[in-house]
């Protein structure tokens, strides 16, 4: 049985800077350390801007732990009015469904409501890997709102 993981945050800048900094797949990178780093399969790295496709990848907990691979399966779902998305339809061995949507749509005063909503299916895993999913996206909404703050300038140096 499927369950879900949805958390938002404000981001203090437009939703066009947030937009350009998730296609990104350096932006992963940034967002999801140090709590887990992600290399690439098949000795060539990610694309600069993500590109619809599936991409595999070895997992690090704390960037030393190897905790299996990850099939990154990304898409651009059409907009919802004022609303962009980007679409991770993921898995793994141990996780049958990880379909991650990240949101992001106009807030108030110029700033971004963005949004992470996540499906996950792992069978008797699953209640584990929703802990996980929390404390992930909240890790990475932290370091999302610290890099708007900058002007996104720790991705620049």
């Amino acid at each position: 049985m499927a369950r879900s993981v949805t958390l938002s945050t404000t981001l203090s800048c437009t939703p066009d800077e947030a937009w350009e900094q998730v296609q990104t797949s350096a932006l992963l990178m940034h967002v999801a350390a140090p709590l887990i780093r992600f290399t690439p399969q098949g000795g060539r790295p990610f694309p600069e801007i993500w590109v619809p496709g599936e991409y595999r990848a070895w997992m690090w907990l704390f960037g030393i732990v190897p905790i299996g691979w990850q099939a990154v399966v990304i898409s651009h779902p059409a907009p919802e009015g004022e609303t962009r998305h980007i679409r991770d339809n993921g898995y793994s061995p141990l996780i049958q469904r990880w379909d991650h949507w990240i949101a992001i749509a106009p807030g108030e005063s110029g700033t971004t409501h963005y949004t992470d909503r996540v499906e996950i299916e792992a069978g008797i895993l699953t209640p584990l890997i929703v802990a996980f999913a929390k404390l992930f996206y909240a890790h990475r909404q932290r370091r999302w709102r610290a890099l708007a703050r900058s002007r996104f300038a720790a991705r620049r140096g």
